[in-house]
């Protein structure tokens, strides 16, 4: 199969989960990314399809992932008021955030044994995958590894995160958008604006933050602790 009916699998994939998301209420265990994940997966082991074959296609989706995150800005343009209103706590809690997130991928894998390679793909888990696929490549990791671990974020992020912040007495449209984007990338925030366009701007807002300051800072850290 070529690199293009592979992209017309996928597209088919992702719009029938939406339907399906649309039908359940946005339950979030019908995470559309999840859902369209299984089949096409099943389908390119069925296939025995190379993923240097389905990249041919998968490619005209990455080019638009620019305008997609370009795109964030009209609802921040429409939120600006309370994103400066808020820039203090914001900045406080993307910061913590992200050293949160280095912090435990690192800690857990390294108590679970985790080879040094192996913990430098794992440190940018919580940043967007061009993001963490750079920063791999800079501290010698793996990129590929680095690239499926913040897909499994994300995706565990999405599902989990909005009821686990509801578990916990969180209800601030805010706090959840700022948690998603943060902990979750693009993922989370495109999780984050199913519940309101506000809840969407923080979250766009903290995973701009957050993939900016990993890339500027976690190559530095990670030298630092692994040579």
């Amino acid at each position: 199969m070529s690199g293009v009916i592979w992209l017309a699998v996928t597209v088919i994939a992702y719009v029938a989960a939406l339907v399906l998301a649309r039908r359940v209420n946005g339950h979030p265990l019908a995470n559309p990314v999840l859902v369209a994940s299984i089949p096409v997966i099943i389908a390119m082991v069925a296939t025995d399809t190379s993923h240097e074959t389905y990249q041919e296609g998968g490619i005209w989706l990455l080019a638009l992932l620019g305008p997609a995150t370009v795109a964030l800005a009209i609802p921040l343009f429409r939120n600006w008021p309370n994103v400066r209103a808020a820039a203090g706590p914001l900045f406080l809690a993307i910061g913590a955030g992200s050293l949160t997130a280095v912090a435990t991928a690192l800690v857990t894998a390294w108590a679970l044994g985790a080879e040094t390679q192996t913990l430098l793909s794992l440190a940018p888990k919580s940043v967007t995958t061009p993001i963490a696929m750079g920063i791999a490549d800079t501290t010698s990791g793996l990129a590929s590894l680095a690239a499926a671990i913040v897909i499994i974020t994300g995706i565990v992020g999405a599902v989990i995160g909005p009821w686990l912040l509801r578990k916990l007495g969180i209800t601030d449209p805010e706090a959840h958008g700022v948690a998603l984007g943060t902990a979750a990338h693009g993922i989370g925030t495109a999780r984050a604006f199913q519940e309101g366009e506000e809840t969407g701007t923080f979250s766009g807002v903290a995973m701009g933050i957050n993939g900016i300051a990993t890339a500027l800072l976690l190559p530095w850290l990670l030298i630092w602790l692994f040579g």
